[in-house]
């Protein structure tokens, strides 16, 4: 490989972390912007039901327009919005007649930039000239995770050392972050995903390819099997564990992240050594066993190990159905990607609804919610042997 594409690859993996710092760092926030500005908890929750449903939008929207204008103008622009978002969560609610409303126009803007991150990143490290791309997009998508365990971390350093109440600050040195990486994405090579002179399978050429269905189920399953677990990681730690609220918020997200980005990077350093359906598979298989154990046996303490068995299954879900979408569709281009990202967020957002859902039908019975989840890892099981049926009929 061209060694000028190391610094894009790079910039791509710091491209993750700053999808990780605005997905992750306002919700270390709810309880100050409530004790701030007054906020009704009730309002302050819809906070992330607008960013996620705000980056879905994006999903989609990014289809008519970043082919046009360029994958290294919209990256700038996706690094502008985080740094601009970032920077408007310290002003805007201070300024604004409404306070909730300057926090949601900052949460729009920086939203706007998580969802072309999450459009952009995955096809520009698949363009790439590596000799392994499985093994990129592996190790790529660990470094949202890595990210995801630093904003949580060290923000609560920051937070025990100076205090809360100096959470401005802290938002300004995150803000740095997509600053330098949007200089960086102005220099750095970035190649194309379709020869020159072609052009990328439309949104209504996927949709006449059976194959395209197979792959975005599968990618909604991989969505859901994580979040419908790592949503409820803090309430597994604080009754396995035994430790307080605020020790269990910690333990339980960040130990799920930290084993999500290790099997990430672990298939990352040795993919070139290990084949991409049977990681899966494996994964799949370790996935259900981990549902089964959170669900079925009665110890907290098992439901909590449960818990970081299923971190450590699910890290190779999302980047190897990305990976096998390319290798499935060729020039399914910035529209393929797109898509995938939309079923990947829409599998994120209905995992956890799922698992609620149930739970409450069954008396708020939350192990007999995560059993109805299980659901998902076997559909994903099921979309890799199809997967593997249509390569061997198209060989």
């Amino acid at each position: 490989m061209d060694k000028s594409y190391n610094k894009t690859l790079y910039a791509c993996f710091i491209g993750y972390i700053v999808q990780a710092i605005v997905n992750n760092f306002v919700p270390l926030l709810f309880l100050t912007f409530h004790s701030s500005y007054g906020i009704p908890m009730t309002q302050i929750t819809l906070l992330i039901t607008f960013n996620f449903g705000l980056q879905l939008l994006i999903d989609i929207l990014s289809v008519t327009f970043v082919d046009r204008i360029g994958y290294r103008a919209s990256m700038v622009i996706a690094h502008a919005c985080a740094v601009t978002g970032l920077v408007f969560l310290t002003i805007l609610p201070d300024i604004c007649r409404s306070s909730f409303i300057g926090l949601l126009i900052a949460v729009a803007i920086y939203a706007v930039g998580g969802g072309l991150l999450e459009v952009l990143v995955s096809p520009i490290v698949e363009a790439c000239p590596t000799q392994n791309k499985e093994k990129a997009m592996s190790l790529l998508h660990s470094f949202y995770c890595w990210g995801h365990v630093a904003v949580v971390l060290l923000s609560t350093v920051f937070f025990q050392i100076f205090g809360i109440q100096r959470w401005k600050i802290m938002s300004c040195i995150w803000a740095v972050v997509p600053f330098i990486n949007m200089i960086f994405f102005t220099k750095v090579p970035i190649a194309s995903l379709v020869n020159e002179g072609e052009k990328g399978l439309t949104i209504g050429q996927l949709f006449h390819r059976k194959i395209f269905w197979v792959l975005m189920v599968m990618m909604i399953c991989a969505g859901a099997s994580e979040q419908a677990v790592s949503q409820w990681a803090s309430t597994f730690a604080e009754t396995g564990l035994g430790v307080s609220k605020v020790i269990g918020d910690l333990a339980g997200p960040m130990l799920f992240a930290f084993l999500m980005g290790s099997a990430r990077a672990f298939y990352g350093k040795y993919g070139e050594q290990i084949d991409l359906e049977h990681f899966m598979t494996g994964s799949c298989v370790l996935c259900i066993i981990a549902y089964l154990c959170i669900s079925l046996v009665p110890s907290p303490i098992v439901g909590f190990i449960g818990c970081a068995l299923c971190g450590l299954s699910v890290g190779i879900m999302w980047p190897g159905v990305f990976s096998k979408a390319s290798a499935s569709i060729a020039k399914g281009g910035t529209a393929m990607f797109a898509l995938l990202a939309l079923a990947g967020d829409v599998g994120c957002s209905g995992g956890p609804t799922v698992v609620g859902m149930v739970s409450s039908v069954l008396g708020n019975n939350l192990k007999t919610g995560i059993l109805a989840g299980v659901i998902f890892p076997i559909l994903l099981l099921a979309g890799i042997y199809l997967c593997r049926l249509y390569h061997k009929k198209c060989n």
